[in-house]
């Protein structure tokens, strides 16, 4: 059969029809909803990456499984890179894909050191704080309008985790707590530099660059304490390098189509994710805490969704 026929067919394949529409109907929504959407995918992958990156730091050096992680990711990358044409993937501004890279890194090495002594409840409460400097953030830097109801959404959606998490909150951690809650100013600050790139940079430039900046970055601290992974362990770090590369992807593209601040009321919605996935893999029964705690994240989750795509919080 000829290449224009063979081509033709698969056009016109059922599959690819339909994802073809699902396309189309997706650009027909709201550019602040088509936000929300993307970093709601972006959430539910990096608590799948997280459930793997805890546990390999509890059986690798962090400093080196930070490291193999973006190594990971950038081998993922690569051939995608080498087929569009090394040309198509050179960013605008290297200096800021640089310093992107650098102060993402920094962050990476606080959550390293405090993850493996951290237990997953005080874990998730202070990850939770990024949010809050995120919107600040966008505020003082971007001058977005921060309407009451994105302020009130990511309120209550902050007093859902707390719902959930202030039970079983132990203090436990010590001083890896405080290094772990230094992370996540940190954190924001790479996530509004990603806000800024996205005004000139493609989102799939923004993450193989991460991929690149960060694992040159991490190299020199992986030698100090290094070890040579299983083949078990070399399996999870390609998962991670997927997870991370199109979590990181869709968070890129959730900031591109919609102001930042509009898009953190949706985070809370990890905690959600954290408890079906411990659920379903380590046959955790969610608490009575968790389950009013998650009803208040999806309740709040849901109000600013349809505020937003009615069009009542302008960007």
């Amino acid at each position: 059969m000829p290449a224009e026929g063979r081509a033709g067919s698969w056009q016109r394949h059922p599959w690819v029809r339909r994802a073809w529409l699902a396309q189309r109907r997706a650009e027909r929504l709201p550019p602040a909803l088509r936000g929300l959407l993307w970093s709601t995918g972006a959430g539910l992958l990096f608590v799948l990456l997280n459930t793997l990156m805890r546990k390999l730091a509890m059986q690798l050096d962090p400093f080196q499984t930070q490291f193999l992680r973006y190594l990971a990711a950038l081998g993922v990358l690569l051939p995608l890179m080498a087929r569009g044409g090394w040309s198509t993937w050179r960013p605008r501004n290297v200096g800021g894909q640089f310093t992107r890279g650098a102060v993402h890194t920094a962050g990476l090495c606080l959550w390293f050191i405090a993850v493996p002594h951290i237990t997953l409840a005080d874990t998730t409460a202070i990850g939770f704080t990024t949010p809050i400097f995120i919107m600040i953030g966008a505020v003082l830097l971007f001058r977005e309008a921060m309407r009451w109801e994105r302020w009130a959404a990511s309120l209550v959606g902050f007093a859902g985790v707390l719902t959930v998490v202030a039970p079983q909150l132990t203090g436990s951690g010590g001083w890896y707590a405080v290094v772990m809650l230094a992370s996540s100013p940190v954190f924001a600050a790479s996530f509004l530099i990603t806000k800024a790139l996205t005004r000139y940079e493609r989102p799939e430039v923004i993450v193989a660059w991460q991929a690149i900046t960060v694992t040159a970055f991490s190299l020199p601290l992986a030698l100090l304490h290094w070890s040579w992974p299983s083949a078990v362990q070399w399996l999870l770090f390609i998962a991670c390098g997927v997870l991370g590369s199109v979590g990181h992807y869709c968070l890129a593209r959730s900031y591109s189509v919609a102001d930042i601040s509009a898009t953190q009321s949706v985070k809370f919605l990890d905690l959600v994710w954290a408890t079906v996935l411990g659920w379903l893999v380590f046959a955790d029964l969610p608490s009575r805490w968790t389950l009013a705690g998650g009803a208040v994240i999806c309740a709040s989750t849901v109000w600013i969704a349809h505020r937003e795509a009615r069009g009542r919080v302008p960007a």
